[in-house]
């Protein structure tokens, strides 16, 4: 019997060894290729929202990535999450916004959820996506929203450092009003792995690690 197919369509060619590892780690045995087109988030951002003539996009690579044989879809960006959700209605094959087990994971967790971003077209996708998981769930939460201005650019800018530590500092600050926190952007993860054992109060969550777990289990 052959192999499943994952198909990963990115908005960033940095989010391809990020998931190429994790799919190392988890996913033994599957077959997977990789899509790339970062205008896709660049007009996010210029935009200041998902249009319809992108959201239109992200469901076309949907169905490339179908007819190119994937069993199974893997979209990583947020920002782009409802044309995601759209393009799963009209494909033949599962396709999985990359933040879903994330929030499915936090309303689990706790009651008070904190969503942490450094880009406002990624803070309220996750932020209504938690709602509505919520929702699905039956499950009354307190959703607290975090926006680190300016954090962004520095990433952008060539200053790392500076991204990390307001990305930090807004993590310790909301650790102390919730009981779990989503990243919105997977870019953020590292600044996690950069605190201390005693500044994690509460469970940070990363969507690719939650993602490809998730995958783990229904491939």
């Amino acid at each position: 019997m052959s192999n499943k197919t994952l198909g990963l369509i990115h908005t960033s060619a940095t989010l391809v060894p990020i998931f190429e590892e994790l799919c190392n780690e988890h996913l033994d045995g599957i077959d997977r290729f990789n899509i790339v087109d970062d205008s896709l988030i660049s007009i996010c951002i210029e935009e200041g929202e998902l249009t319809p003539s992108t959201a239109r996009r992200v469901v076309e690579y949907v169905g490339s990535a179908e007819d190119a044989g994937a069993d199974y879809i893997l979209v990583t960006c947020s920002s782009i999450g409802s044309a995601v959700e759209t393009a799963d209605t009209l494909s033949n094959v599962p396709v999985l916004r990359v933040d879903q087990p994330m929030a499915d994971k936090a309303v689990k967790t706790g009651q008070e959820i904190g969503v942490i971003a450094t880009l406002p077209t990624t803070l309220n996708p996750t932020s209504d996506l938690v709602e509505r998981r919520a929702a699905k769930a039956g499950k009354e939460i307190e959703l607290t929203s975090r926006l680190c201005e300016g954090a962004f650019d520095a990433l952008m800018g060539g200053n790392p450092e500076k991204h990390d530590a307001m990305v930090a500092e807004a993590l310790k600050e909301l650790s102390d009003q919730v009981e779990v926190i989503l990243l919105a952007q997977a870019s953020m993860a590292r600044v996690v792995d950069q605190l201390d054992e005693s500044e994690k109060t509460v469970p940070i969550l990363a969507s690719p690690p939650t993602a490809v777990e998730y995958l783990a289990s229904v491939l």
